[in-house]
């Protein structure tokens, strides 16, 4: 039987996440704030909008959403005309965004009032997975819900792993973030080394890729962080923000972080420098005199 999707938040993540359900034969309704958005969409896939969130999902089998932060989704569930207002019994509702563990854990608890059941369930791969369809998703759930979800989120994955109970999906993506921090410190001061010797970006690429230095962000990055281009990828106001969740869950669990604290005030000093909106691997620029 097919499903009845209802996707909500249509920014750089979502909007080709939602064409790839489309695409695979789903029922989807779509929702975004900017209304001219969902109207977008609609031009180039088959579904429908709607104009609240309560109305989107009010026969929906599963729920999607993809948002900002805590406070949008936080929002976007439990405020006027929210999801919890529409949804119907056995909903399973999943939540795409990055966001706090405390926050998913706060909502599991919300869905099980409303006999609904709920995923947290933060992707990586940045806006070119979403729209390549090979998105990395991490879930936090029970099993028996996760079993429920796979055909839907493979529609736009290439990997989806059940890391543990509702919340761990986020902790999953606190690891990632930080992984991704210290790589790309890691890699900054080596091209900065490498651009003051004279070697070529591609050289190294080719030399080091398959070895133990090799990276996406190297195999992906090198070249475009040497040339100076930083207009695509996840921006530098996204990584601040979730590198504040890792600091939150870091302390609830004495853990201390710094290096990724030493990287966060670098690219908060890029932030105020205009850089803002550039791809976080702009984190080489902390290097120019």
């Amino acid at each position: 039987m097919t499903k009845n999707i209802s996707f909500l938040g249509l920014g750089a993540m979502g909007y080709p996440m939602a064409g790839h359900l489309a695409n695979n034969g789903f029922n989807v309704t779509v929702y975004n704030r900017t209304t001219a958005v969902a109207e977008k969409w609609l031009s180039e896939h088959k579904g429908k909008s709607a104009t609240t969130p309560a109305l989107a999902v009010e026969n929906a089998d599963i729920v999607l959403s993809c948002v900002g932060n805590d406070n949008d989704v936080r929002s976007l569930y439990s405020g006027t005309n929210g999801i919890f207002s529409g949804i119907k019994p056995n909903t399973l509702l999943i939540d795409h965004t990055t966001t706090s563990a405390d926050l998913a854990c706060e909502l599991s608890k919300i869905a099980k009032k409303h006999h609904a059941c709920f995923l947290d369930a933060p992707v990586s791969g940045g806006q070119v997975g979403a729209e390549k369809g090979c998105l990395t998703i991490m879930v936090g759930g029970k099993e028996n819900t996760f079993r429920r979800a796979e055909d839907v989120m493979q529609s736009y994955a290439q990997s989806i792993t059940l890391i543990g109970d509702v919340g761990d999906g986020q902790r999953c993506k606190m690891v990632n973030q930080l992984c991704i921090t210290g790589i790309l410190q890691g890699l900054s001061e080596a091209l900065t080394f490498a651009k003051a010797a004279g070697i070529d970006a591609k050289t190294i690429v080719n030399t080091l890729q398959h070895g133990a230095a090799g990276s996406w962000q190297m195999i992906n990055r090198s070249e475009t962080m040497m040339a100076d281009e930083f207009d695509f990828g996840f921006a530098i106001d996204w990584m601040i923000k979730d590198l504040n969740i890792c600091f939150d869950e870091a302390k609830r669990l004495n853990v201390n972080l710094p290096l990724a604290k030493q990287v966060s005030t670098r690219y908060q000093e890029l932030q105020e420098r205009g850089y803002n909106r550039a791809d976080t691997s702009a984190l080489i620029k902390q290097f120019d005199t």
